[in-house]
């Protein structure tokens, strides 16, 4: 498998700049949509750093992928974080999960938490993660989200070198 590194968001589309009203001359550029993932164990319980994200990169969506099911010793659970911010609702977990695909969602969180979820910041952020109460199990925590410029923006007035 190769690995590639670039600078700032990939544009990818046939029509850069709008110059018209019709399909086909309407700007139809978007930008790639990226995921990083990090393994984790029931043992996890300190807010420990999962992921680093390019400033003004916007989070598209978060998922514990459970390979082990998570077992508790009464109620577990499972939360995202940037900074003092939960940018994923706290996810409870019980013996009775099993392994699978589980979301971890990005609803109902306070303002400032939706202002994460669709720029980080100016710079780059680290995602901590925090389980509680987990007695056995593992996995993969995911998270999604889109390459931006520092701003959040994706079309750059000007080419810098």
């Amino acid at each position: 498998m190769g690995l590639a590194s670039h600078l700032g968001p990939w544009r990818l589309g046939t029509v850069k700049s709008t110059t018209g009203t019709t399909a086909g001359t309407i700007n139809n550029m978007g930008v790639t949509q990226c995921i990083q993932k990090k393994a984790v164990a029931f043992g996890d319980t300190a807010a420990s750093t999962a992921f680093v994200l390019p400033a003004g990169a916007m989070i598209l969506g978060a998922q514990l992928y459970a390979t082990t099911a998570f077992t508790t010793g009464s109620t577990g659970t499972l939360k995202l974080s940037i900074g003092a911010t939960d940018i994923t609702a706290t996810t409870t977990i019980t013996g009775s999960s099993g392994v699978g695909v589980f979301n971890l969602a990005l609803t109902g969180l306070s303002a400032a938490a939706a202002a994460l979820l669709l720029n980080v910041g100016t710079t780059d952020a680290i995602v901590t993660y925090t389980m509680s109460t987990l007695t056995a199990g593992a996995g993969t925590i995911a998270i999604e989200y889109a390459v931006c410029l520092a701003d959040g923006t994706y079309n750059p007035t000007a080419q810098t070198v």
